[in-house]
């Protein structure tokens, strides 16, 4: 993490480094010029001293970044958009053929089988439908969720001081991630409705463009919103596991496998201990929030149905194991791939790897 021109300037004493405290004290021995010159060798050696006292972030190619200030929060929620879309947009494939077995198992009978069907019935554009609102959806879903979870994560370690937000973590992780999530949901719910309309109704549009306003002819407004509550559901707790689950592993590994501490290690050894938290903490992620899962695709392919309805359709059971298997690979890979890409993106712009041992300032004020 870079500090700033004030933190490095505490370093050392004022009068050391003070242009004003200098110029006195040159005024004071102007009477003898070896004084002066011994006095300027003194400032000038004092002034390499406090150079190589100063910490140096990992990586600046845009400009210093204060923790928690607006450009940090704005870092994070571009990183999150960045994580979140392009991770969702790119597993599309494994999303329509889960989805397709959620919704009518007795045709998608497995994974390999479901791509077969899929394969013969749609080509290889049916691997893709509904990608636009997954990007689209997914991003907004995505910046909120990292920018908030941030900001919330500092905004409960302030009103808990720093004893407890030390003592406490795991809830201060729990309490962060879940309001974020429930802000991000809100801008991810109507594009989820589309987007699994489109996945698994092969006639009802080609995409985003013609399928959102078909969708509201169809269902109204509100209708975009039938799966809001299913969604809250699937994704806060899913969120919740996600971030804190995260964060401990993390935390973990360079306690306990890693000997050198975090702020020692290269970026490329942070950035694999992200991918690796990050896979466990999917696995963890899809076992939690899969039968909301299932939830939030029945009602969206179900025009006028109920959580009732998908309870008595689904069974209990296949309420928590219905396309589970290739749910894990799924979302294993992808919070894996988002922990490395929002990483390697807060590297990027000069700020420290999520997790680990790295402490929280106390002092600054929470602000977004």
């Amino acid at each position: 993490m870079a500090l700033s021109d004030n933190s490095r300037q505490s370093l050392l004493p004022n009068f050391l480094y003070s242009s004003s405290s200098s110029s006195s004290f040159a005024s004071s021995s102007s009477s003898s010029s070896s004084s002066s010159t011994l006095l300027s060798k003194t400032v000038s050696n004092y002034s390499e001293k406090k150079k190589s006292l100063m910490i140096q972030s990992p990586s600046e190619p845009l400009g210093k970044i204060e923790m928690y200030s607006p450009q940090f929060y704005a870092a994070c929620t571009v990183g999150g958009a960045l994580c979140c879309g392009l991770t969702h947009m790119a597993v599309t494939p494994l999303d329509v053929v889960k989805c397709n077995m959620q919704i009518d198992p007795a045709k998608y009978k497995s994974v390999t089988s479901g791509f077969g069907v899929l394969l013969k019935e749609q080509g290889v554009k049916g691997f893709f439908r509904g990608w636009a609102p997954t990007l689209l959806g997914y991003s907004a879903q995505g910046a909120c969720k990292y920018g908030f979870y941030e900001f919330f994560k500092k905004y409960y370690s302030d009103i808990a001081g720093p004893e407890y937000a030390t003592k406490y973590k795991p809830l201060i992780y729990l309490a962060g991630s879940a309001s974020a999530e429930v802000i991000a949901d809100i801008a991810l719910c109507p594009f989820e409705a589309v987007k699994v309309r489109v996945q698994t109704q092969p006639g009802f549009a080609r995409g985003l463009s013609d399928g959102l306003p078909k969708f509201v002819k169809s269902e109204g407004a509100l209708g975009l919103y039938k799966g809001m509550v299913p969604l809250w559901g699937r994704q806060i707790p899913y969120t919740m596991m996600k971030f804190t689950s995260f964060e401990t592993i993390v935390e973990n590994i360079y306690k306990h496998v890693i000997p050198t501490p975090k702020d020692q290690c290269s970026n490329t050894l942070q950035l694999g201990v992200s991918f690796a938290g990050g896979y466990a903490a999917g696995i963890f992620c899809a076992l939690i929030s899969h039968p909301a899962d299932n939830l939030v695709s029945f009602l969206n392919n179900a025009k006028g149905a109920t959580v009732g309805d998908a309870v008595k359709n689904l069974g209990l059971w296949g309420l928590f194991t219905r396309g589970l298997p290739v749910r894990i690979f799924m979302i294993g890979t992808l919070t894996a791939a988002q922990w490395s890409i929002y990483d390697a993106f807060k590297v990027f712009v000069g700020l420290p790897t999520t997790g680990g041992v790295t402490p929280a300032p106390a002092t600054l004020p929470a602000k977004m």
